[in-house]
């Protein structure tokens, strides 16, 4: 059986992944640049949604990148630290997404965490991502409802590491609760979809629908 003190780099690496995932962007974007807080404008959520419906579309697209960005780097810098562990990057890529939906530096009160997981699981499953991203990108399209095509693209995404990546089983799983941790993630939105009163969305600024990302 490996020493305890084996297990202590892959512990760090996991920690810092969450940690990153908490750089509340979108806030610190609307704080320095409007001299507001983020949380009492619109919904009251950090994520790109929510900031370019309050400070407009270079700022939500910013917030985007730079949430995709936590992402890629947490996932990157864990295979640095702990190279060739089959545990690394999945848990990386799940604690990167919960210090995005929980961060430690906002009272766990982040947003929804799609962003993140397009951003971890580019370097993990970069085919099943895409396949997911066609999905959301068509029920958008269609529907209208970004909150819709997130949650079926995140439903989807498991099934196509399985049948498409064939990746390890860590993978896998992290894969199986980054689908179910976004779905929870909108549990509000499904709420309002299944009732008929979810906004459509739109790229004026003015457009209503809760935030997704």
């Amino acid at each position: 059986m490996p020493p305890v003190s084996s297990y202590f780099p892959l512990i760090a690496a996991t920690i810092l992944a969450y940690l990153i995932g908490g750089l509340p962007f979108g806030y610190l974007l609307v704080h320095f640049s409007l001299g507001k807080d983020v949380r009492t404008m619109g919904s009251g959520n950090i994520g790109a949604t929510n900031v370019y419906r309050a400070a407009g579309t270079r700022a939500g697209v910013i917030v985007l990148l730079l949430d995709m960005l936590k992402g890629f780097l947490a996932v990157w810098l864990t295979s640095l630290i702990t190279p060739n562990h089959p545990l690394a990057a999945p848990l990386a890529a799940a604690a990167v997404m919960i210090g995005h939906g929980y961060p430690i530096w906002l009272g766990f009160k982040g947003g929804k965490a799609v962003a993140c997981f397009v951003g971890a699981f580019l370097l993990l499953t970069p085919l099943a991502l895409s396949v997911s991203l066609i999905i959301f990108i068509a029920i958008v399209g269609i529907f209208k409802y970004i909150s819709l095509g997130s949650i079926v693209g995140a439903a989807v995404f498991p099934l196509a590491v399985w049948g498409l990546e064939h990746s390890p089983q860590p993978v896998l799983m992290a894969s199986i609760f980054a689908s179910l941790l976004i779905i929870y993630r909108h549990k509000a939105n499904i709420s309002r979809l299944i009732k008929g009163q979810e906004n459509v969305f739109s790229f004026r600024k003015g457009s209503t629908e809760e935030d997704t990302v």
